[in-house]
């Protein structure tokens, strides 16, 4: 009888390893593929985080663009020359900040979306635009464009 039990011994030792083997690679399996999906997530949240990086430096050249302007004394809203290039930006760094003018004649336009009213036409506006362009990603493949629209009161002489 003990020569039976010792050779189902050595067939279950065998299985069993076999059997190890089998769940050893399993768990490898599972393993790699939830660290490969982890780093492409990472991936993804890094560009996403660059990307809203570079819209809020975008959004703050607009911004400092059209402070600059009002307080800074430079005004280039009522310059006669555009596109106007803007050199004045110093919080963030984006690539290029550009002032246009969107009238079509040198003389100023009909102001929008204002309820002001003027019988003589003596007011009128300068339509800006203000345009920020902003590189991001790897090797700044990827671009954000900003705008604002500014409508400047003038008179109209």
């Amino acid at each position: 009888m003990e020569l039976i039990h010792k050779y189902g011994a050595r067939q279950q030792q065998g299985v069993v390893l076999v059997v190890a083997l089998v769940f050893l690679i399993s768990l490898t399996a599972v393993a790699s593929a939830l660290m490969l999906n982890s780093t492409t997530d990472i991936k993804m949240a890094g560009a996403s985080q660059e990307k809203v990086e570079a819209v809020q430096e975008a959004v703050s050249a607009l911004d400092e663009t059209i402070a600059d302007q009002i307080v800074g004394g430079t005004n280039l809203f009522a310059g006669i020359e555009f596109p106007q290039p803007v050199d004045t930006v110093e919080s963030v760094s984006v690539d290029e900040v550009i002032i246009t003018n969107d009238n079509t004649t040198s003389k100023p336009v009909g102001c929008p979306h204002t309820a002001l009213a003027s019988s003589s036409d003596k007011i009128g506006c300068n339509v800006l635009t203000i345009t920020v362009n902003n590189s991001y990603g790897r090797k700044n493949t990827s671009n954000i464009n900003a705008q604002a629209g500014i409508a400047q009161q003038v008179l109209d002489l």
